[in-house]
């Protein structure tokens, strides 16, 4: 398979750290260019790549045709922004979480990757990890029974940083566009639920969340005739269930998803950060049968990211993760902050 050229838009902590370093060490990749102003900060990338180029502005780079694909990691108020600009380049986008800042914003995106014919998407890598395909096919198939309840928990401090762009309004920044789309999309992804009820509380400081509380309850879509055995999504009356989730920046180090389910529950102990927060665990609990566990210690979900965007554009492979997706999670996020601004106004 011809690699795909990449070029990453800003020299992100996050990019030099994990994602272009997972781009350089993909197969069906190669790390072709970076652009930034800021020359010095190129030298970290070089470090791993010594034959990179590096271009003075993101025009440039768009402007590449050695390019094919772009991976944007710049703060959240730009990313629909660079987004369509990179389309409009003719570039393939692979944009970081969250792909924009409403769910009205991401139609325009759906618009333009329909009428380029372009792969378009948010990079959301956990849906590439095999703890989390493992768990949607777990649920689907009813390993735990009818779903009950999930629950999502992610937490760390970072207020010894305040110039961090996650503690800046004015960068999109908050625990809820950081890593809510993690605790909502996850189980969104897992189970295709959508919240039909909701409440929500949240604290700010300097403008931004720094810590949230979502209740909601969840409907999952009703299989129809043929769609497959077991108590999956949707079947029968188990079609709704309870969900409650945490965020925060203030808060030690805290990571776990847990399904329950009639006959069971499946816990996840490293569900985002897995191989830095700890290894990625599968557990599940039955009563009457033993204790079940799966371990992950060699996946690579940022490689394996963007080894599958190289085999939908090469192999026409089918996409985990669409901007249909990601406009489905930042919806559960528009409605969790206006969830509460109305218990404000109470």
């Amino acid at each position: 398979m011809k690699p795909v050229n990449w070029g990453v838009l800003g020299a992100a902590n996050f990019a030099r750290q994990h994602m272009a370093r997972a781009i350089h060490e993909a197969e069906g990749a190669r790390l072709h260019a970076l652009a930034t102003t800021h020359a010095d900060k190129a030298e970290g990338f070089r470090a791993f790549c010594p034959d990179l180029k590096v271009h003075g502005s993101y025009e440039a780079l768009l402007a590449d045709p050695e390019v094919e694909a772009v991976y944007i990691p710049l703060p959240n108020t730009l990313h629909v922004e660079w987004t369509l600009k990179a389309i409009a380049a003719g570039k393939h986008v692979l944009t970081e979480k969250p792909i924009a800042m409403a769910a009205g914003e991401v139609d325009a995106l759906i618009a333009a990757r329909d009428a380029s014919g372009l792969l378009v998407t948010e990079a959301y890598m956990i849906v590439h990890h095999p703890q989390w395909q493992r768990a949607k096919a777990l649920v689907a198939e009813g390993a735990i029974g009818r779903l009950l309840h999930a629950d999502a928990h992610f937490s760390y401090d970072n207020r010894a940083d305040p110039a961090n762009i996650r503690n800046r309004p004015e960068t999109g920044g908050g625990s809820i566009p950081d890593i809510g789309v993690y605790a909502y999309g996850s189980v969104r992804w897992v189970t295709g639920a959508e919240p039909v009820a909701l409440r929500a509380r949240i604290t700010r400081e300097n403008g931004v969340d720094v810590f949230a509380q979502v209740l909601a309850d969840m409907e999952r879509p009703r299989k129809g005739p043929g769609e497959g055995p077991g108590e999956g999504p949707g079947e029968g009356p188990g079609s709704r269930f309870s969900y409650h989730a945490m965020t925060s920046m203030r808060l030690p180090p805290r990571q776990e998803v847990v399904f329950q389910g009639e006959a069971g529950v499946l816990r996840l102990s490293a569900p985002f950060n897995a191989g830095l927060f700890g290894e990625a665990q599968l557990h599940m609990f039955r009563p009457g049968k033993p204790d079940h566990a799966e371990r992950f210690p060699g996946a690579r979900q940022y490689r394996n990211q963007v080894e599958a965007f190289g085999r939908t554009l090469r192999e026409g492979a089918a996409y985990p993760w669409t901007l249909e997706d990601a406009k489905g999670t930042q919806a559960m996020i528009d409605r969790v902050f206006a969830a509460d601004k109305a218990l404000a106004q109470t």
